[in-house]
């Protein structure tokens, strides 16, 4: 989800003075996506909600409860993966908005440094807005059931 890193980037460049009102809504914006204001209600954070990826491309999070074995052929299973990764954030959607919750499409559904850093940075950059009085007012998101 490189919506994260652009969100963060935009922060970054707001701060230094350029265009700061338009980048800072769209950071907002770009956040609340990830969250669940989308086309399809869902969350591409792991746990946040009540509808986001079950099926991460994650061997670890694919692996059954101790003591029993961890295989290839458990990255590989279908259906929710085994234990949940609370706060880890998938690839998301492909180009075209759509996205299927789906262990075997990587490019979906892998949880990488890359996506989760980038939106980690961009909501501590919020963080920072709401503590000095400087988040963007903008229109509550969506409902999506």
């Amino acid at each position: 989800m490189l919506s994260g890193d652009a969100a963060f980037v935009a922060l970054v460049a707001a701060d230094a003075g350029l265009d700061t009102a338009t980048y800072r809504k769209w950071a907002v914006e770009q956040i609340n996506y990830i969250l669940g204001d989308n086309n399809y209600g869902i969350s591409y954070q792991i746990g946040f909600g009540s509808k986001y990826p079950r099926s991460p491309h994650h061997r670890s999070a694919s692996c059954p409860d101790r003591p029993a074995p961890c295989t290839e052929a458990n990255l590989h299973a279908s259906g929710p993966s085994p234990q949940l990764l609370v706060g880890a954030i998938v690839g998301g959607p492909g180009k075209d908005d759509s996205y299927k919750d789906n262990r075997e499409d990587y490019v979906h559904n892998e949880v990488a440094c890359d996506y989760n850093s980038g939106f980690q940075s961009a909501l501590a950059g919020l963080t920072h807005l709401v503590n000095t009085k400087e988040l963007p007012a903008i229109p509550a998101p969506k409902c999506h059931g």
